[in-house]
């Protein structure tokens, strides 16, 4: 699905750079988000993808690695780099020409992650964002932030969240180091903003899914996936009427991209508002995949994730981006995806 992604519309033919192409940077790029990024701005642009493998994964850029255009750094983001002194980033002369466009994507994700990693994910945040927005101030670059529909906090039900709409958050909470350096994160980029005039923008990323997640991510769909996969029952804590809502990789890119080529500093909602029952969600994965897995419903505490649903009216609006793969398409690619995987893993074994 994604080598059908159109960028022409978003290149500007008329700049000349001294490297000859647009120079970008990733940070997180050899993650869900990132990698899936990378493949996409490298097909018009010098790309230097930033990561220090704690949750990305080589596998996910291994194919770029052979591309005159892409570079890739080993590095935790949280530690200061001198990309005048790096010698990927000299490839582009990044010291004459600067860095145009950085995409800050780095930083652990999933609740499992946060757990094993909370300091890190603190610090990604932190020390990461400040450092990304020092290389936007010294390289003259624009830049999107990956924040998180989360900074929303807790809503008690609302079904629809938009952008002016503030919940609570529990700052010694069990995703405080997710959460709260989002929102530390948010801003900092916004007293970047009015310190310096750069050109910032927030992107609030509502539940995504598409190829390259791993199978031991703790969320839903690739749950879902796995035990399908297996043939193993899939366990929905609650009744299956909850109401979920995602939205493939794809569309999050573009509007990712739409974003960083506006004039909007945001934060803006990426999502999808296409609701679905947990129930319906768990026997399409079940019959796309061909699976014999049986569904079981469990007692839960938790609040419905309704609350997870966007309202993306201003996105709409100001960057005429939507949502265009449906689910059905969108969980084929990804199962595909998990498939091809596992064979890998199986072939790898018996070697």
């Amino acid at each position: 699905m994604l080598d059908n992604f159109k960028t022409d519309e978003l290149e500007d033919q008329s700049v000349k750079y001294i490297s000859g192409k647009k120079n970008v940077l990733v940070t997180g790029g050899a993650g869900f988000l990132g990698s899936n990024l990378c493949e996409i701005l490298v097909r018009n642009n010098n790309v230097i993808c930033v990561d220090n493998y704690l949750t990305g994964q080589e596998s996910n850029i291994d194919h770029l690695l052979q591309l005159p255009n892409f570079k890739f750094i080993k590095h935790d983001i949280s530690e200061p780099l001198d990309l005048n002194e790096s010698r990927e980033a000299q490839t582009f002369k990044v010291e004459f020409q600067g860095i145009q466009e950085i995409y800050h994507a780095a930083s652990p994700t999933h609740f499992d992650d946060n757990q094993k990693y909370p300091l890190e994910t603190s610090l990604a945040n932190s020390l990461g964002t400040k450092n990304v927005l020092d290389w936007a101030v010294k390289h003259k670059g624009k830049v999107v932030i990956f924040s998180t529909s989360l900074v929303y906090g807790n809503l008690y039900g609302e079904q629809s969240i938009d952008e002016t709409m503030m919940g609570i958050t529990d700052p010694l909470g069990p995703r405080n180091c997710y959460i709260e350096g989002k929102r530390y994160a948010e801003s900092l980029v916004d007293n970047y903003q009015i310190r310096y005039g750069l050109d910032t923008k927030i992107a609030r990323i509502f539940n995504t899914y598409g190829p390259k997640m791993r199978a031991s991510d703790n969320i839903l769909i690739p749950y879902f996936i796995d035990q399908a996969l297996k043939n193993e029952p899939i366990e929905i804590k609650g009744t299956g009427e909850e109401m979920f809502s995602a939205c493939y990789i794809s569309d999050i890119l573009d509007g990712i991209l739409k974003l960083m080529a506006s004039d909007e500093r945001g934060p803006i909602n990426l999502g999808s508002d296409n609701k679905v029952k947990l129930s319906d969600l768990a026997k399409k994965i079940v019959e796309i995949s061909g699976s014999t897995s049986v569904i079981n419903y469990a007692t839960s505490n938790e609040m419905t994730i309704t609350r997870n649903i966007p309202n993306i009216a201003l996105a709409k609006n100001k960057l005429e981006w939507m949502p265009v793969i449906s689910l059905e398409n969108g969980l084929r690619e990804t199962i595909e995806d998990f498939k091809l995987s596992q064979k890998r893993v199986k072939t790898f074994s018996q070697i």
